[in-house]
């Protein structure tokens, strides 16, 4: 069976497994912002990016999949996921060394809109005591890694995921 011959067991498997860890992954990102009280960064939120295209372009795959369509169709879009993931991997790296020091940010980091009150009396209050984050400052770190760090990790392996699923029979 070629490449383009047809596709299978592992590109339905792959698809799923991306589709859920795409969501899962940025989801959590979220959850961290409106549960947790995080405020993302412009980097932060940059390093969403891969993620909010790469999720339902892995549905599409899936549905591809699942359907029986064209080998290099499904193929192509399990390979476009890894390219995201392999951009969200370096947008993470390039933060996490941000955030060590190891390399200057952007200079417009932490100019990140906030949630402003629709109330007069209290617009400037909240003017005045909102500080955006700056890019610079891990949010938090788990097991010394920052989320930034932990976003390298996670588009790592969903990138080996789907370049497996591209490619393997």
């Amino acid at each position: 069976m070629t490449l383009l011959a047809s596709t299978g067991r592992l590109q339905t498997l792959s698809a799923s497994f991306l589709a859920l860890g795409m969501a899962a992954t940025v989801g959590t990102a979220l959850a961290f912002e409106h549960i947790g009280g995080y405020i993302p960064c412009k980097l932060c939120l940059e390093q969403r990016i891969p993620y909010y295209i790469g999720a339902p372009l892995m549905l599409v795959a899936l549905a591809s999949a699942r359907l029986r369509g064209p080998a290099l169709f499904t193929r192509g879009l399990l390979l476009a996921g890894a390219l995201l993931m392999l951009w969200s991997a370096g947008l993470g790296a390039y933060h996490a060394g941000v955030e060590w020091k190891w390399w200057e940010g952007p200079a417009d980091c932490g100019a990140v809109a906030a949630n402003i009150s629709t109330s007069a009396e209290n617009l400037l209050e909240q003017l005045n005591a909102f500080v955006p984050p700056a890019c610079d400052e891990a949010a938090g770190r788990f097991l010394g890694l920052s989320f930034a760090g932990w976003n390298v990790i996670a588009s790592s392996i969903l990138a080996v995921i789907a370049v497996r699923g591209a490619f393997g029979r």
